[in-house]
């Protein structure tokens, strides 16, 4: 590949890392909006079925209103245009009876009219006309009869009764509906510009299939709509996914470089890290060896027995550090465990005689301070680990007081209420500076962290490990807790808590 093609992959990677987009965000994508579209459609169905509705509401109510309007309109022309009743002959009756039956049966003709008749009051009584007979008879004749009524006549009777006042009162179309989307129409009568009654007329208009006629073809354009919609998708979907398996094989090439890569780092850390706790401790093996040489050359029959125990210390703990020198990580039986019983009081008296006072004497620099609990259980820990935790913490102690008489106090006690030993290691030098004190990101405080120390500009090379190696032990090894303080008469403090609960429990 040439430069430029490499160029290329590279903005593309840091454009695919600046905008994470995985494959099941795309699918969510196309379902939501496969979704939504069918919402819509839904709704837009359900609005159009309703404007339907309501337009085929309105129409039919119109022409209904129109034929009742156009029969009464008829009728009253009718009888505009003939003579009073006194000139009327024979022929001229039979031909207006004639009239009025043609203007009847032609809206009865109307597939959707069911009733058309003529509404006229009488005294309290209602009278219902339905044929040009009747009709002459009332308006010509003055009849005194009843004509007979259907049931259909009846319903009109009774649906125009309490609109009777209001019709002659207002003279205006009244319609009602009900709930079979029948049309009851009531068309005020008025010959010659007198308020006889009203024109009834019962009409159903059916548009039901102009309604399926549209809402058929409002479908099949909605399916369609949503078919190339889907397709559209569909086709955005397969040619993402292959963009994104394509930046899946980028995305995977790299991590596999760079899971090499940092697995090299931390392999290299950790080297380096243990070639530095190997430099930091070997100068303690070489000093207790040096002990030994001159335990060596001061043996006679009567100090065999404390010099051989004094020495055999001094080996194990040699040994100890030797083995820590194996491992980036020792195993965790190899320093606490059913198997291990160690008295911190002893372990503390020993470094203080045979290490810490042996190392000052003849001078006057020094002083140690004890007071230690006899009450003190046996913990289930190395011993020699414990030595590795405590033989720091007092080094520290001595050598950052920077004070002309350094006065180092070791104190342990016991409390049965909360099971645990605390053992307090304090100077009265000046103190660990504030900023030491104060915990990090994982609730460490600084003056245990790598690297971190208060010696001076000059000592800071090989600094910064003491604290760090005895709380890496003490916290994450055997379990134990480490604070450190500032004492409010001077000096430094660090405190060791040990639950006893925790003694064998493995990590």
């Amino acid at each position: 590949m040439t430069l430029r093609s490499y160029l290329h992959l590279f903005r593309l990677r840091e454009g695919y890392r600046k905008y994470r987009f995985e494959f099941r965000h795309l699918a969510v994508l196309v379902l939501v909006l496969i979704s939504f579209q069918f919402v819509v459609l839904i709704l837009n169905q359900h609005s159009l079925q309703r404007i339907f509705a309501r337009s085929q509401q309105w129409y039919q109510q119109d022409a209904a209103e129109r034929i009742a309007n156009l029969t009464a309109t008829s009728l009253e022309m009718l009888l505009e245009s003939k003579p009073p009743r006194q000139q009327l002959s024979q022929a001229d009756a039979q031909q207006i009876i004639q009239d009025f039956n043609i203007i009847f049966s032609q809206q009865l003709l109307e597939k959707n009219v069911q009733t058309v008749c003529i509404l006229i009051p009488r005294d309290s009584t209602i009278l219902a006309l339905d044929n040009g007979q009747d009709l002459y008879n009332y308006l010509f004749l003055d009849g005194g009869y009843t004509p007979s009524m259907d049931f259909s006549k009846r319903e009109a009777i009774r649906l125009y009764s309490p609109l009777r006042e209001r019709m002659e009162r207002m003279e205006q179309t009244v319609s009602l509906r009900d709930d079979q989307q029948v049309f009851h129409v009531f068309i005020p009568f008025v010959p010659r510009g007198e308020f006889l009654g009203a024109v009834y007329m019962k009409s159903n208009p059916d548009l039901s299939f102009l309604t399926r006629e549209m809402s058929a073809n409002y479908d099949q354009t909605a399916l369609v709509y949503s078919g190339l919609i889907i397709v559209g998708l569909l086709a955005m979907f397969f040619i993402s996914m292959r963009t994104l398996r394509e930046r899946d094989d980028a995305q995977r090439l790299l991590f596999e470089e760079q899971k090499q890569h940092l697995a090299e780092q931390i392999n290299h850390e950790k080297e380096t890290m243990f070639t530095k706790r190997i430099y930091h401790t070997h100068h303690k093996a070489e000093k207790i060896s040096g002990f030994i040489k001159e335990d060596l050359r001061k043996l006679s029959p009567e100090t065999i027995e404390v010099i051989k125990h004094r020495i055999g210390k001094y080996a194990s703990f040699v040994a100890r550090v030797i083995y820590d020198m194996k491992w980036y990580d020792p195993p965790i039986h190899t320093m606490r465990g059913s198997l291990f019983s160690t008295d911190i009081n002893e372990v503390i008296q020993f470094l203080i005689e045979n290490v810490f006072r042996r190392v000052a004497q003849g001078r006057d620099s020094c002083e140690f301070r004890t007071d230690l609990d006899p009450a003190l259980p046996r913990v289930a820990v190395n011993e020699f680990v414990a030595w590795e935790v405590l033989e720091p913490l007092i080094q520290n102690a001595l050598d950052h007081a920077n004070v002309d008489r350094v006065v180092v106090d070791v104190r342990t006690r016991y409390s049965p209420d909360r099971r645990e030993t605390t053992v307090s290691i304090a100077d009265n030098g000046r103190g660990i500076l504030p900023d030491l004190l104060q915990p990090d990101a994982q609730g460490v405080q600084r003056i245990f962290r790598e690297h971190v120390t208060s010696a001076d500009r000059g000592r800071k090379e090989h600094s910064g490990y003491g604290c760090y190696i005895a709380y890496e032990l003490a916290t994450h090894r055997l379990g134990w807790r480490m604070d450190a303080a500032n004492r409010p008469e001077g000096g430094a403090c660090i405190t060791l808590t040990v639950p006893h609960d925790a003694d064998i429990r493995q990590d």
